[in-house]
């Protein structure tokens, strides 16, 4: 599928394209290919512009911008252990579904991980101008995006829904906890 339609489709009828993306047989491979490569480059790129070119204004002390180098590894650092989490939290909401009475399968877990990840993805461009950076609460759709896929996808039932989220929601906050501390330890 076209990747503007399908973002458009998740996005905009949620309830539907997961019925459509439940009956697809879209490889992993596939979908870094086709979504992950290029969707998970918006935060990194973005940041890289709005830190290293445009800056930060700081009452007093003018605009404040980190070096080249630093914006340059600092993205390549993000963009990398983005790619490494989706598939991490892909393997956490496989390995919960049991616990929750769904079904286990790695590649539902994939799509699902991919796909509610969505709007945290295209909401780094905001990075472009650090002042909007706090539009990226925008991202937390990714959140009810995840609580209507799961019962689609990982078939779990709907009393165990909301336990499941909350539960795959915990995982990926220490997923980005370690993101970010792996991260400072390469750029300062």
């Amino acid at each position: 599928m076209n990747i503007i339609e399908r973002i458009k489709g998740i996005l905009f009828n949620p309830k539907e394209e997961w019925q459509t993306i439940a009956g697809e047989t879209t490889s992993i491979a596939e979908l870094y290919r086709n979504y992950i490569f290029l969707l998970a480059a918006i935060g990194p790129i973005a940041s890289f512009i709005g830190m290293s070119l445009v800056g930060v204004s700081l009452p007093l002390r003018g605009v404040y911008r980190i070096s080249i180098a630093s914006g340059i590894t600092s993205a390549a650092i993000q963009y990398g252990l983005t790619l490494v989490s989706v598939y991490i939290l892909a393997y956490i909401i496989d390995a919960l579904a049991p616990t929750f009475s769904g079904e286990k399968n790695l590649n539902q877990a994939f799509k699902l991980a991919m796909y509610s990840s969505i709007p945290g993805w295209l909401v780094g461009v905001f990075a472009l101008i650090p002042a909007f950076g706090v539009l990226g609460i925008l991202g937390l759709y990714g959140l009810y995006l995840l609580y209507v896929g799961l019962p689609v996808l990982m078939k779990s039932p709907k009393e165990k829904t909301t336990g499941y989220t909350v539960t795959v929601i915990v995982a990926a906050m220490i997923i980005f906890i370690l993101i970010g501390a792996i991260s400072r330890i390469f750029v300062s």
